[in-house]
């Protein structure tokens, strides 16, 4: 995840679309608590109880390569042989967040150059590679998906997991006219379809509140925008303004936070293992089948019976398809223990955490949206993880020497 995209929520609510959603939440963290309103007494802060950041309950690292490309995701039709392959992939930090609106794309293209074919193959099966497979599923064609991996192996399922469909999505340099529209279009899409995983058992998906904490002022905070976004990534949420929570300003002594200033937001939050185990019920229940292949030519997908093929490889398409267009955008987490009670999520000092049901995220994000550009190695590296799980410490320091009558 990015700086800006943690509390992406918050841009349209400030006026601050052309310097994107990061730029918007410092500028609005940083507005003075003395004229900040006053919160109605229904919208107040409940319990914030802190989060055990101990080193020892990191239980893994994980690093996920996130497939950019500078034009936007890959979504067009090419012949292989005989062969119709429609391309899904090039989605960035926002492969999760636009997948149904994304698989509504490709499978209406599918349909269209198929020309009657009603067998198709997807080749992949992470976010991307499910969602296409259940939209063509429930267009009346039989699917079956091609993986090396299947969660939780595949990349995705080492994914932040918070509602970001413009992170990192393109270059405002490089995109093509039409793309902004296209972009809300596939990310209006897949929130409506997200509304319907609410309430599942397993809480696939949900709304969870984030608060943005900062001691920086105003200049301070954009100063430190600019040099996060050297590459000039789009920033698209005014797009999405009507169908956003706003973010408000929390006045001081009303939260047990440390910081000068504070502002919260609310966002969706995909709880990954659950919400890939739904994805993978749902498409097997209806009569998908799943075989363990991988391929390492695209003559290879021509060789399949199917005449069509989505190809939804992620990263996976660099090498597959020699598309040199794919950067790569390195991200670490470190994943502590679950905690009963603890259900938001923080950006502080550059660091990313996000209470999920299936772990606590801690992911540093010190360079901006710059961080991890173009770099390939997925190794984890520990000290990184620990320093993060220090920078989250550090935070519940500061709170506990608060004076107690703003903390209870």
């Amino acid at each position: 995840m990015n700086r800006r995209a943690f509390l992406q929520r918050s841009a349209a609510f400030t006026g601050c679309s052309a310097v994107g959603l990061s730029g918007c939440m410092r500028k609005a963290v940083v507005a003075p608590a003395a004229t900040a309103p006053s919160l109605p007494f229904y919208d107040a802060p409940g319990a914030i109880p802190p989060i055990r950041a101990d080193v020892d309950r990191i239980f893994r690292i994980t690093v996920c390569l996130r497939p950019f490309r500078a034009a936007g995701p890959r979504l067009d039709v090419e012949r292989v042989g005989e062969k119709i392959v429609v391309h899904n992939y090039g989605h960035g930090g926002s492969g999760w967040s636009l997948s149904w609106g994304s698989a509504d794309v490709v499978v209406q293209k599918a349909l269209e150059a198929g020309n009657g074919a009603r067998d198709v193959a997807v080749i992949g099966c992470g976010a991307l590679g499910l969602t296409a497979a259940i939209t063509a599923q429930r267009a009346g064609l039989s699917v079956t998906i091609y993986a090396k991996e299947r969660p939780p192996y595949v990349r995705s399922s080492r994914a932040t997991g918070s509602w970001t469909p413009d992170s990192r999505i393109a270059l405002t340099s490089a995109t093509a006219p039409g793309f902004a529209a296209q972009w809300e279009s596939m990310a209006r899409t897949s929130f409506a379809m997200y509304q319907s995983y609410l309430g599942m058992p397993g809480t696939p998906i949900e709304w969870t509140d984030r608060y943005a904490l900062s001691d920086m002022t105003r200049k301070e905070s954009a100063a430190l925008d600019d040099e996060g976004n050297t590459h000039g990534f789009v920033h698209y949420a005014d797009r999405l303004a009507d169908i956003t929570p706003r973010s408000r300003d929390i006045p001081a002594g009303s939260h047990p936070f440390p910081t000068k200033y504070v502002r919260r937001s609310s966002s969706l939050t995909f709880n990954v293992a659950d919400y890939s185990r739904q994805l993978m019920n749902d498409f097997l229940i209806t009569g998908g089948r799943i075989e363990t292949k991988e391929f390492h030519s695209p003559q290879e997908i021509a060789a399949l019976p199917q005449r069509v093929a989505i190809n939804c490889t992620g990263y996976g398409a660099r090498q597959l398809w020699s598309d040199d267009s794919i950067v790569p955008i390195r991200g670490q987490i470190a994943w502590l223990i679950p905690q009963e009670g603890v259900n938001y999520g923080l950006f502080y000092k550059g660091l990313y955490v996000l209470a999920r049901r299936d772990g606590i995220v801690v992911q540093p994000g010190f360079g901006g949206e710059d961080e991890g550009w173009n770099d390939t190695n997925e190794q984890p590296d520990r000290a990184a993880a620990i320093a993060g799980v220090e920078v989250l410490q550090d935070l519940y320091r500061r709170m506990e020497k608060m004076p107690r009558s703003r903390t209870s």
